[in-house]
């Protein structure tokens, strides 16, 4: 055999002996564990939560300037440095990281490891808001795009964060896509809902849809009403086939399709605070959630077999969100 067959011939070899193998999938378990050394990711709202991003307010907040009051809107903002407070209220910025420290305690002693944002800066005050910039899916993340342009920054910050701990980034949204994780929820590990809204475009839809689909999970679209931003101001899941949701905010078709899927839901009444919608499950059936919830609702949920944890979030709110904004969830166990 000629010197140069020879060498085609171990060549072919060693592509049979050490070639291209797609499967198991890259968010099998054994895949994740030898690659990433851990299996990461999410594939419910209720799973044992293990790993959640988070990011205490700090030196960023400085920027809050309280004579930039906007009578019009009746909240403070300046448009030509970027930041905006959509209250008629600012707290110290103490008080927001006392509340934050609360949460995050909470979350300790329930066996929740915080992983903290990195290189937050100004004018990047939402930052706190960790949902919003990350979404977990099996065997890893995507990373947001960003709406409005005051916010934008906060993708690198949480890239940079996911790159130290060693975190998957499957999809990071592009071209003109904008999308924002408060309106992205579980509804269990084959289903999944977005709310369309001034946050959350059909481009940003389509990218999401399409790394969902890969893994065989279905995503269903939802028109939220007039300017609201993120389902999560009206929809969070709390148990296994269990939502907490204040139904005025959610289409009428939805909240017939979440009985189709065997979900039942606790409704908010007039009496509730309805920030308690933007709770947290850490695990099924157990719920940190911001205090303002009625007797009447606190019966339901117990009832239901949920248990609640209630902590004052009153000035972390202010700034426009409250728990379930405050997390951004990395890894849970599936159920």
């Amino acid at each position: 055999m000629a010197e140069d067959g020879i060498a085609g011939y171990r060549y072919a070899m060693t592509i049979k002996k050490f070639g291209s193998v797609p499967e198991p999938a890259f968010e099998d378990t054994g895949e994740q564990l030898a690659t990433w050394g851990q299996v990461w990711g999410c594939d419910s709202d209720v799973g044992r939560l293990r790993k959640v991003l988070v990011h205490r307010p700090g030196n960023e907040m400085a920027i809050v300037d309280r004579s930039k009051y906007i009578p019009e809107i009746d909240a403070f903002g300046d448009p030509e440095v970027g930041w905006y407070w959509q209250h008629d209220s600012i707290p110290d910025l103490a008080e927001m990281q006392a509340q934050h420290d609360a949460m995050t305690a909470v979350l300790a002693v329930k066996g929740v490891e915080a992983i903290h944002l990195e290189d937050v800066r100004s004018p990047l005050i939402k930052a706190c808001y960790t949902r919003d910039s990350v979404i977990a899916v099996k065997g890893g993340a995507i990373v947001s795009r960003m709406a409005p342009r005051v916010r934008r920054g906060e993708e690198l910050c949480v890239t940079r964060t996911l790159g130290r701990i060693g975190m998957p980034i499957l999809r990071t949204i592009t071209g003109v896509g904008m999308l924002e994780g408060g309106s992205f929820a579980w509804i269990n590990s084959r289903t999944a809902v977005i709310g369309r809204s001034i946050r959350v475009n059909d481009e940003a839809i389509r990218q999401l849809a399409e790394v969902l689909r890969g893994q065989g999970v279905e995503l269903i679209v939802i028109d939220l009403r007039g300017y609201d931003i993120h389902i999560d101001g009206c929809f969070v899941m709390i148990d296994r086939d269990l939502a907490l949701v204040d139904a005025g905010g959610l289409p009428f078709t939805f909240l017939e399709r979440l009985k189709e899927l065997g979900v039942r839901a606790i409704e908010i009444t007039p009496q509730d605070n309805p920030w308690i919608v933007n709770c947290l499950a850490v695990a099924p059936g157990d719920v940190l959630m911001p205090q303002g919830a009625s007797n009447r609702t606190l019966d339901r949920l117990a009832e239901a077999g949920v248990t609640v944890t209630q902590i004052a979030y009153d000035k972390m709110q202010t700034n426009g969100g409250s728990i379930h904004c405050s997390t951004g969830p990395l890894l849970r166990d599936p159920l």
